[in-house]
Parts: structure tokens; sequence; C-alpha cells
């Protein structure tokens, strides 16, 4: 058979269409199209845009309420310790520090100091706006656990305040 009656053949044309499609096959979907790479990136953009400040406040939530709930639980170990000991437990808020101390209270973490901590430390990245216990920022738990005052504590994170009431007839601390 010559070169031309294998072209004229019927299988020709599958050979010719079995070789030229195999390197050129559209329903092959190995690759996407520039555009559709484009539209991908646009919709992810969108959805970050929208996504971002949303975070952002939910972010702030967290931390205020995090920092607020510490400061309950720091409260609520002062006033445990104070009965426990049946001795005076002393808890100093320094305003212009961005911290709290509480006297008579050992760190588990550095033994031999009183426990503290600073509000803009991770985790919580939140600032003490104000304490006011009876005209002071102390408030002293008495042998029976009861403060001398009730008072409460602003804290804010974000734009996010919050306020701890201390009930001066319980010694009970809670988040408003």
């Amino acid at each position: 058979m010559n070169a031309t009656a294998r072209l004229n053949s019927p299988h020709a044309a599958l050979l010719c269409d079995r070789h030229d499609n195999h390197d050129h096959d559209n329903n092959d979907p190995r690759a996407f199209s520039l555009l559709e790479l484009v539209l991908i990136i646009a919709i992810i953009a969108i959805v970050a845009a929208i996504a971002a400040p949303r975070y952002g406040n939910s972010l702030a939530r967290y931390h205020a309420e995090v920092t607020a709930r510490r400061v309950v639980a720091d409260l609520g170990l002062a006033r445990a310790m104070a009965r426990t000991t049946t001795s005076a437990v002393t808890v100093t808020f320094e305003v212009q520090n961005n911290r709290y101390e509480l006297q008579g209270v050992v760190d588990a973490d550095h033994p031999g100091q009183n426990a503290s901590l600073t509000l803009s430390d991770p985790p919580y990245y939140a600032q003490l706006v104000a304490a006011v216990f009876g005209g002071d920022d102390v408030v002293i738990f008495d042998g029976y656990g009861m403060p001398d005052s009730g008072g409460s504590v602003d804290i804010t994170a974000g734009g996010v305040t919050k306020t701890i009431q201390l009930d001066p007839d319980t010694g009970r601390a809670v988040v408003q």
C-alpha cells in the first residue's frame, strides 16, 4: 500500500484524529483559563474585605471578655485566699501602669512574688481604664472574704468596654 492509499483509507481519519486531538483536546480539564483565575481571585478579595472588619470586631470582643473574666477570677481568688488564710488580702489596681497586684497571694509562676497581671500582655491586649473602690483603686478582702468597699473596674480592648462590679455585701465580682 502506498502513502496515498493509506491517507485515503477509512482508518486514516482515525489515525489523524487520534494524533491531532491528543495534543489539543478541548474537553481535557487540566488547566484553568486566565478569566477563571481572575474571577476566583476577585471573589476571594470580596469575601476577605467583608470578613476582615468582622474578624477585628470579634477579636476585640474576645480580648475584652477574656480580660474581664480574668479580673473577676482574680478578685474571687483574693476573696477565697482571705477566707482560707483568715487574713486580709489586698488587690491594688494601678491604672497608670495598666496592671493590678494581689498582695498576699503568691504568683504560681514566680514563687516569692505577689500575683499580678499586666493587662496589655498576651493574651489580653487590654487597657485598664478605671478602678474605683470607695474612692480609691484598692480593695481589701478581710479574713471573712468581705471587701472593705464595693466598686467597679473598667477595661477596654479595641473599642469594646467591659465593667466589673464588686458587690460590697457579698464580695462577689461580676461582668456587666
